[in-house]
């Protein structure tokens, strides 16, 4: 039996990116993955929203995605609606459009970069967990050992249904399928709507010239069409039921063949019950699953990585209680709860039908207003997530700006403080002002100087605080205002007691 402090089943992106978090703090840390390589057929989710770009901003891996994403747009959408975040105060106020395939690769070089271990060809195919550890059996009937299991093994989880966990919610209404194929014939390019749904035709390989969407001239094509009928769940959908669904839209399936992938979304909405089970987590699909609208999934499976990461970390380095993983559950659950509920809303307003048309219109108006604009495109974009720390400054459990400082050593991003995902108390009063020394082993301490206006997205300005104690995800755990009153307890809920002296 083969130890590590922590397995992870499942090597998509949440799966990467957890993996990531837990080398950078030095933990042994391993992947068990069912495929044979890292290769995904197909493209399946298509970018990068603003917020998952900070994250891995904050990790100085950004200008990997972003060297090959193929489209930045300032523009996301509730319901149909634009939504334009282009005088958001962020680095980045866009989302790149990049394949899931590029970005799951871009991880794997990564964490390969980290020296993590992955066991490709394998899957988890159960668990006993004791007070010390958990067994994990594989399906090449080796079994290994670990302190902590994380599901991030998709929404059919394997790890959560042997935790037991319950995932409770919303049995699927509409289904649609998407697919990678070749056509025999020029088809329809772009979005259509009508009385069964959305569908749209393009090819995979594209660009974006004056605004507008080129096609490339050969290669395969991506098909999204809404199905007359609700398609099976526990049966993959083949070739037969992508014709027969092209035909019911447009008449005629344009010769379709030759298929990469084919698949069945639905908008079947759950959320665990539970992100742990002692020493059992979930994360990504296998938490959360909703309907692809507003393309939220792959965004805060990697933004529940990178939250739960660090704290994992100093649990499995006993530098903080196992009581710290509960933040996870408390912090993170309400988030996909409300993902879950704007996805819901998504499918409710697209309906076909003149009722809802009349109610997307009203939406539509509602959302013309400045201050409505700002708050729904914070959602969607990630940008206004606060996790509940207690009352006090509007910054508080908010993500953290990624400001130029001016320190004695020259200027500095707030961001790059953060790239070994170690946590920082940035004084921006007197140097000296604050002593840290018990936690100098974990925390970083630097004095520095912001002259700008302080402004977060859907907000706008904030009073400027005197010192941030900012955390390995990004996020606000302490601010100052003048005094260090309650630093000390900050420190020590967040990253262990003081050492001793």
């Amino acid at each position: 039996m083969t130890d590590h402090a922590v397995v992870i089943a499942g090597g998509g992106p949440t799966g990467l990116m957890l993996a990531g978090e837990l080398a950078l703090a030095g933990v042994d840390v391993a992947i068990v993955e069912r495929r044979a390589s890292q290769d995904l057929a197909g493209s399946r989710a298509g970018g990068l929203h603003s917020r998952t770009i900070e994250v891995v901003d904050q990790r100085g891996i950004a200008d990997r995605f972003l060297s090959e994403g193929q489209v930045v747009a300032q523009v996301g959408q509730f319901c149909g609606v634009p939504l334009d975040i282009s005088d958001f105060p962020t680095r980045h106020p866009y989302s790149v459009g990049l394949w899931q395939n590029h970005i799951e690769r871009i991880l794997a070089e990564w964490v390969g970069e980290l020296a993590v271990t992955i066991y490709r060809g394998r899957e988890v195919t159960g668990f006993a967990q004791d007070d010390a550890g958990v067994d994990v059996a594989l399906s090449d009937g080796r079994s290994l050992r670990a302190e902590y299991l994380a599901g991030c093994d998709g929404g059919r989880s394997l790890v959560r249904k042997a935790a037991g966990i319950e995932f409770p919610g919303w049995d699927p209404t509409t289904s649609s399928l998407i697919a990678e194929v070749e056509l025999a014939e020029a088809p329809e390019w772009g979005i259509r709507q009508d009385t069964i749904g959305t569908h749209a035709l393009g090819r995979v390989d594209y660009e974006i010239r004056d605004g507008k969407v080129v096609y490339a001239d050969s290669g395969p094509v991506r098909v999204m069409v809404t199905e007359r009928h609700l398609g099976s769940t526990s049966e993959a959908p083949t070739l037969r039921d992508l014709s027969e669904a092209l035909i019911a839209v447009y008449g005629t399936d344009y010769g379709v063949h030759s298929p990469t992938w084919i698949s069945r979304f639905t908008d079947m909405t759950r959320q665990a019950a539970a992100y742990r089970d002692r020493r059992v987590l979930l994360a990504g699909d296998a938490a959360h699953v909703h309907s692809p609208d507003g393309a939220q999934g792959l965004q805060i499976g990697v933004q529940d990585a990178v939250n739960l990461g660090w704290k994992l970390a100093q649990v499995v380095k006993r530098t903080s209680p196992d009581s710290l993983l509960d933040t996870y559950h408390a912090e993170r659950h309400p988030v996909a709860a409300r993902v879950l509920r704007t996805t819901m809303a998504h499918v409710a307003l697209r309906r076909p039908d003149e009722r809802t048309a009349a109610l997307r219109d009203t939406v539509a108006e509602l959302l013309g207003a400045d201050e409505s604009r700002r708050r729904f495109a914070a959602m969607m974009f990630g940008l206004d997530i606060r996790y509940d720390l207690g009352e006090g400054h509007p910054l508080l459990g908010r993500r953290m700006p990624d400001l130029d400082l001016v320190t004695a050593n020259g200027p500095l991003r707030v961001f790059t403080l953060l790239h070994g995902a170690r946590p920082v108390l940035l004084n921006l009063g007197e140097p000296g002002g604050f002593d840290i020394t018990p936690w100098a082993d974990r925390v970083q301490s630097l004095d520095a100087k912001y002259d700008g206006t302080w402004e977060l997205p859907a907000l706008g300005a904030v009073t400027a605080p005197t010192a941030v104690l900012v955390r390995p995800d990004g996020y606000v755990a302490w601010v100052g205002e003048g005094t260090d009153l309650g630093l000390a307890d900050a420190l020590t809920a967040w990253f262990g007691p003081p050492a001793a002296a």
